[in-house]
């Protein structure tokens, strides 16, 4: 037996002293943009993220919808693994069809369709407007556009068909494939249209762009795409399966993998890093964890993994501590596990950049995490709450929330994560609720404000910048309880983490 002679501690147990502000310390001069995958010392990395949050390998984060919209702000999301291999590969190439600018239409019915058909669909998928074609498929012949504007429950029977009310091509505004991006929009903002249909000289689909796209690209210039502009998109696999499952994925186009569990120190992991490394090079990137110390990342830096997520046990719906007795304060973890990384960088001139996985109940939070040296942050009950994830909206007590489940949890059944070979026999996560929060673009606007607001006040216009200056204080037992006690006052439906 070992004890080790240190306190668990949590981000809630510190505070940043402020550092000079300097004239160069401006929110348009801060720079968030983060490393995701190995490289050399010195050297820029493969993938990097202009926004340093990803959305978490979860059933109720991950989706096409969220990923493209993380990417467009800059950010990543990874599709989550428990599902079946081909669920998640069809996920994945509905995220990679999207271009930046140029959209996949994923709504598209047939002209045959029903009022109400269409009405439950805009609604099921929290869209405005869908693409009539032939075969109702996204790259069928176009016939028009319905939206719900051209139709009412009030006037119009919902047994008619689509047809009777959609706006047909004729007297649509489209475009030829050829078209650049710049004149798409400037033909949008001239002919006041919300959509530019892209029309191939078959007739068919084969994009689309939207008025609202372009007001977020100038709200994030630095959307995350490949290199040819199509959005980039993680996909998380596990060490049972990976050998039929990360195929698969490559091929649908995923840029970034990441082995999916609770508890990443063991052997498992690196045999499935040496065979990537084995049968891919360094052309397939891989992350691995979770941990929560130096050793372990140690053992998965050596292996060959590109990230290492550090967290067990700190999500809000994760109860892994509560039932294994494992896992280790967030702050201590990502403070050790740092040190190791820097380390490791120096001894190699390798540098494999750390993901910081759970513990973050407030944006404060994600500034700590960030002073504490952590690459970027994977997140789950932050991205749960928005618009874009997909779970359910629901309403209790005249409040709005959605649905929120833990991977470990009954609901998820994802033993493949947890290493239970019979099937899920305990649970290590909750099935529970978060308030519901509004848009994603909106709200992660807010965040990087307040992260930026905090750099700026410890005089810091880079992460790593602000990884080396930052000075924190521990809070004493009586602050920690009292600040607690204040936020659990101040949290609403739309602040709460």
């Amino acid at each position: 037996m070992q004890i080790l002679n240190e306190i668990s501690r949590t981000f809630g147990e510190y505070l940043l002293l402020p550092n000079l502000t300097t004239e160069d310390c401006t929110p348009d001069r801060i720079d968030l943009s983060a490393p995701v995958v190995r490289h050399r010392v010195g050297e820029a990395s493969p993938l990097r993220i202009a926004t340093p949050l990803v959305g978490a390998i979860m059933e109720a984060v991950s989706s096409p919808r969220m990923a493209i919209a993380v990417a467009q702000v800059g950010g990543l999301s990874f599709i989550h693994q428990n599902q079946t291999i081909a669920a998640q590969a069809q996920m994945v190439a509905a995220v990679k069809q999207h271009k930046a600018g140029f959209r996949h239409s994923d709504i598209n019915v047939k002209p045959s369709a029903t009022l109400s058909e269409i009405s439950a669909l805009l609604q099921a998928a929290e869209r405005d407007i869908a693409a009539v074609t032939d075969d109702g498929s996204a790259s069928g012949i176009l016939l028009g556009l319905i939206s719900r504007n051209d139709f009412h429950p009030s006037r119009h029977s919902f047994d008619d068909t689509v047809e009777s009310r959609m706006r047909p091509v004729g007297q649509l505004v489209i475009a030829p494939p050829s078209i650049s991006l710049s004149e798409a929009n400037t033909l949008i903002w001239d002919r006041r249209l919300d959509v530019l249909p892209i029309v191939g000289k078959d007739g068919r689909l084969e994009s689309i762009v939207l008025r609202r796209d372009y007001e977020l690209h100038k709200q994030f210039r630095d959307e995350t795409i490949d290199a040819a502009k199509a959005f980039a998109v993680g996909a998380g696999v596990n060490s049972r399966d990976y050998r039929e499952r990360i195929p698969a994925l490559v091929e649908a186009g995923a840029d970034v993998l990441c082995l999916d569990s609770s508890d990443g120190y063991s052997q498992y992991q690196a045999d499935v890093l040496r065979w990537v490394r084995s049968e891919y090079g360094d052309t397939v990137r891989i992350g691995a964890g979770n941990v929560v110390d130096g050793q372990a990342f140690g053992y998965l830096a050596e292996a060959g993994a590109d990230f290492v997520k550090v967290g067990i046990g700190g999500g809000s719906i994760c109860i892994t501590r509560d039932q294994k007795g494992i896992g280790r304060g967030q702050a201590s973890a990502l403070a050790d596990v740092v040190t190791a990384r820097d380390a490791y960088a120096q001894r190699t001139g390798e540098y494999v950049p750390v993901c910081s996985d759970g513990g973050i109940l407030q944006d404060s939070h994600m500034a700590l995490a960030f002073a504490f040296g952590a690459d970027f942050l994977m997140m789950g009950r932050y991205f749960a709450r928005f618009d874009e994830a997909p779970s359910p909206l629901v309403r209790m007590e005249g409040q709005f929330f959605k649905e929120y489940w833990g991977e470990g949890s009954s609901r998820a059944r994802n033993a493949s994560r947890y290493g239970q070979h019979e099937g899920l026999m305990f649970e290590e996560g909750v099935d529970g609720y978060v308030p519901y929060a509004g848009s994603l673009y909106d709200n992660v606007s807010v965040t990087l404000a307040k992260i930026k607001a905090t750099m700026i006040s410890c005089g810091s216009t880079s992460l790593r910048q602000f990884h080396e200056t930052a000075r924190l204080v521990e809070v004493s037992h009586q602050s920690w309880l009292q600040n607690t006690e204040e936020v659990s006052l101040r949290s609403t439906p739309s602040s709460g983490r």
